[in-house]
């Protein structure tokens, strides 16, 4: 009995040899075997009058699934595809749910693209409540655009919705008088708003508030709880930071006690040392990293553009408007003597205590010298020349 291992397979009633290449057989209407597949490219389409699942699911799970796609974006493009997919995801890509739960990611907008659509797409998820686009936009109109009156509106928006960062620069705000005169300082309120954010485990908060009372500015002066929010702002910290060095690639070189960080010459972020360790410094907030870009390239623009005897940016009487001197912070002055100075020195200039303390031990304690001995090396390098 020949069976089909044999080496003759039978065709539509033919029979065919094992190797031979079989071809496909024409359909009655002459079209291809293959359904939907297409004469020219080969290219394969849906079957005519097939179902389209996307077509049957409801709006609210398509809204929940792209909801959860925005929290979890990890660039600006991540939500931009979705809008280019097809049209019904474009119209519920443009849903509130969905920019309202835009991540903080999607948000970090580069001081170097940015744009009005750039802006635009903010004020678009600030308007739908997200509270993250709320205080970044908030900081860039208010330190950077020059518009402190709708800048402080998203800031407040954003700290009555309970963020910790927006209510930390309300603080500074209050502290410094900003976008008024000096008389316009509320220390009790700037105290308050610190004392809130430093609930909500805000860093800098807690160590601003710290210092506010261990000198009383603000509040009654309270050394001994001030240095024990100061040593509580420290152990967060340093709860933070191994918590992002257990989730990197290498947990344990991310996090060196301070010896071997110190014989391995890598900083660290330096107010952890009263711990004990040097771990890197966390990342600045996207508001923080586009004011500092933004204020480098006005900087670079400003000394290209810049012509003998005449001065740089200020309020118009000739003074400039000082940055900040933390690195990483990025806020200016919005009126003339604003910050604080250094003390010893005078020649930093400070938003805040915490920023301050942070500075000091990062990279000024090194670099500080008192006024005095500037003005006797002087007097002596004077004496010193030939007559």
């Amino acid at each position: 009995m020949r069976t089909r291992s044999g080496s003759l397979y039978s065709n539509n009633g033919g029979e065919v040899s094992v190797g031979q290449k079989r071809k496909r057989t024409a359909s009655p209407m002459g079209h291809s075997a293959v359904a939907g597949e297409c004469a020219g490219g080969g290219r394969r389409k849906r079957l005519a009058g097939g179902p389209d699942y996307l077509d049957v699911l409801p709006d609210d799970l398509v809204l929940s699934i792209l909801s959860k796609l925005a929290a979890s974006a990890s660039a600006p493009s991540d939500l931009l595809s979705v809008h280019l997919t097809c049209k019904r995801l474009n119209e519920l890509g443009g849903h509130d749910m969905v920019f309202a739960k835009a991540s903080a990611a999607s948000l970090a907008v580069k001081a170097a693209a940015w744009s009005e659509p750039a802006q635009r797409f903010l004020k678009r998820c600030a308007d739908a409540g997200n509270l993250e686009a709320c205080y970044i936009l908030g900081m860039i109109r208010f330190y950077c655009l020059g518009s402190r009156s709708s800048g402080a509106a998203l800031l407040a928006r954003a700290a009555v919705g309970g963020h910790a960062a927006a209510l930390y620069s309300l603080a500074v705000i209050q502290f410094n008088g900003s976008g008024g005169a000096k008389s316009d300082r509320d220390l009790r309120a700037g105290a308050a708003l610190c004392a809130r954010a430093a609930a909500l485990g805000h860093v800098d908060a807690l160590r601003e508030l710290g210092h506010c009372l261990q000198d009383g500015y603000g509040v009654r002066r309270d050394p001994a709880e001030g240095r024990r929010l100061l040593v509580a702002a420290n152990a967060r910290e340093l709860t933070l930071a191994l918590a992002a060095a257990a989730a990197s690639r290498h947990p344990f070189a991310a996090a060196l006690p301070l010896g071997a960080a110190a014989a391995a010459g890598a900083g660290g972020c330096p107010l952890l040392s009263d711990f004990g360790w040097s771990l890197p410094e966390a990342e600045p907030h996207a508001a923080n990293q586009f004011m500092v870009d933004w204020w480098a390239s006005r900087g670079a623009q400003a000394a290209a553009a810049k012509k003998p005897g005449t001065g740089g940016d200020s309020d118009g009487d000739g003074a400039e408007l000082r940055l900040c001197s933390h690195v990483r912070c990025g806020r200016r002055e919005t009126r003339r003597h604003e910050f604080r100075r250094c003390s010893v020195c005078g020649a930093a200039n400070y938003c805040s205590r915490a920023c301050q303390a942070l500075e000091w031990k990062r990279a000024h304690k090194a670099q500080c010298v008192p006024m005095d001995r500037w003005l006797l090396a002087a007097a002596n390098a004077g004496e010193a020349a030939p007559q």
